[in-house]
């Protein structure tokens, strides 16, 4: 294919995956994303936080409320608590249901987000170019990460998936004079379940998207085939039922919470000390993007210097990078705040994959040393995921860990297939290669490595622990300077989180309840017994390294005496 040439052929739709291809990239989706979900203890904070509030909705039955105990979490709206809650019902667990069964719904999401992009990208590039991006999605460090964890980025990534692929079809139908079917419909569909799931995050990426084509481009007629008015109205029929019933509910504490202090405190200043300069994402880049971040470049650098002559990778770049922009302005960072943009540059390197004049030799000089700086930095982020494999478990434990050093001899090999340095292979073998090599090694660090490092898991210890002492069937836990939501989902959704003197208290109160005292709050629970309360005894101890904050801990159950 000519540079700057439009593919006809992949671009008017006849760039289909068959039914067998996509049911091969679900398995290995399955084989990609699973590995882990079980052996790895609920994580610290946010995802033990959604899970603690899909379980109260499963104790208590109200569906519409969301509570983290006895707090108002208004922070995101219903759509991932629903899909948990769903997940523990079908289950046949009920509330007792383990964390496993809240992260298929991250599993879920994460492989219909890989079958989305393999769609999108066969219908824009062809048939190769579509599995190429599949699977490098499947085996993005970033995505292996979200769709092991119960939040809400996996299912997130695949409602703005949704959305952006029927954006991108209604805009390349547009350009090559034909109809785009049921696209408009999908869009606004998918953009009221992104509400649902996320707020305003998966409109505002298509509102970006939008603006950037139309400046490009400077064509308005495919605007049209948005079709706003009824479509407005399907996102709103979508989304509206529960913003309507959380509103009567609560309020106005949740748009407050919501809009007002989750998301516009997040464009306004750095929450929860997560500030970072401009530039952060651009930093992380090679880590967030390992193990695809060297096609990758090439594919955007290249596209960089067609996409006059080719709509495709107009739409691309104008998916990527506004909201690249928007986001390293942004003062809250985190690094999964890109993934939503992750699929475009997928595009991009499986289109450079796929076409063979766009190579790391048609740049130019600062884009080539943009290139090279890439690959230095994937070497380096390779590596260093390596002695992460080789060193956490005896740093952290003190013996080896065989599986860790075999994950750093897979890391090591997917970096070099992934590079494409020296392409011994065809690109879509590579790719299917390296996406394997990432799949093993991340499953092997996510359900072998990960939990072995015993001395970080204080909670599933402590949960374990307090099974064990407590005197009553409903004992309640009492925990004192160790405050981590992962503690409530495990210990049960009645444990109390306090200060040291409290739990002197609450411990003379109830004889059926357990206290857990951190050495920093030893000396005012030790005080607040003084005052009158004597009959207690040690029942145990755990110790070892929140996490959370980097502060090793010894904690203390007490309970009263027998």
């Amino acid at each position: 294919m000519a540079a700057g040439a439009i593919d006809h052929g992949a671009a008017s739709g006849k760039g289909r995956l068959s039914a067998l291809l996509c049911l091969l990239l679900a398995v290995f989706c399955l084989f990609a994303f699973v590995p882990g979900i079980a052996a790895l203890p609920p994580t610290d904070r946010d995802e033990s936080r959604f899970i603690q509030s899909s379980k109260q909705m499963v104790e208590s039955g109200d569906f519409v409320d969301i509570r983290l105990q006895d707090e108002p979490r208004y922070k995101k709206p219903a759509g991932i608590y629903w899909l948990q809650s769903a997940a523990v019902l079908a289950s046949g667990r009920g509330a007792d249901a383990p964390v496993w069964v809240y992260r298929i719904v991250s599993v879920a999401g994460a492989t219909l987000s890989v079958l989305a992009l393999a769609w999108l990208g066969a219908r824009m590039f062809g048939n190769s170019a579509g599995l190429i991006a599949g699977f490098g999605l499947a085996g993005l460090l970033m995505l292996a990460f979200e769709a092991r964890i119960a939040k809400t980025d996996a299912t997130l990534l695949a409602a703005v998936l949704f959305a952006q692929g029927a954006l991108a079809h209604l805009y390349l139908c547009h350009k090559e004079g034909r109809t785009s079917g049921v696209a408009a419909w999908v869009f606004w569909i998918a953009q009221g379940a992104g509400i649902l799931i996320k707020g305003p995050i998966a409109p505002a990426i298509s509102a970006l998207t939008v603006a950037a084509v139309v400046i490009l481009d400077k064509d308005r007629a495919w605007l049209k085939t948005l079709r706003a008015g009824p479509g407005v109205l399907i996102a709103l029929l979508v989304a509206a039922p529960w913003l309507g019933l959380i509103t009567w509910k609560s309020g106005a504490a949740f748009w407050q919470e919501a809009i007002g202090r989750d998301f516009l405190g997040k464009i306004g200043s750095g929450q929860e000390s997560h500030g970072a300069p401009p530039g952060y994402y651009f930093l992380l880049f090679s880590l967030t993007f390992w193990p695809f971040a060297v096609p990758a470049v090439n594919g955007g650098l290249n596209a960089l210097n067609r996409f006059r002559t080719d709509p495709r990778l107009l739409f691309c770049l104008a998916w990527y990078l506004p909201y690249w922009i928007v986001v390293e302005v942004m003062p809250t960072k985190l690094p999964h705040y890109m993934l939503p943009a992750y699929p475009a540059l997928l595009l991009l390197m499986a289109w450079a994959l796929t076409d063979g004049s766009a190579t790391p030799a048609t740049l130019r000089r600062w884009q080539l040393w943009l290139y090279r700086a890439t690959v230095f930095g994937a070497v380096l982020v390779t590596l260093l995921l390596a002695a992460v494999a080789v060193a956490a478990v005896p740093y952290v434990v003190g013996t080896i860990s065989w599986w860790g050093i075999l994950a750093a001899l897979l890391i090591l090999v997917t970096g070099w297939l992934a590079s494409g340095i020296r392409p011994a292979l065809p690109p879509l073998q590579r790719t299917v290669l390296a996406a394997a090599g990432a799949a093993v090694s991340m499953g092997l660090l996510a359900g072998l490595v990960a939990p072995a490092l015993k001395p970080i898991w204080l909670s599933p210890e402590i949960a374990t622990q307090f099974k064990a002492v407590k005197p009553c069937p409903d004992s309640r836990l009492i925990s004192a300077g160790y405050h981590e939501p992962s503690l409530v989902f495990l210990a049960g959704t009645r444990t109390m989180l306090t200060d040291g003197a409290t739990a002197a208290a609450e411990l003379g109160k109830d004889a059926c309840a357990v206290a857990l005292i951190a050495d920093d709050q030893l000396e005012a629970f030790d005080g607040a017994l003084a005052e009158g309360i004597s009959s207690i005894e040690e029942l145990g101890r755990v110790e070892g390294v929140n996490y959370s904050k980097g502060h090793e801990r010894i904690l203390t159950f007490f309970g009263k005496a027998r």
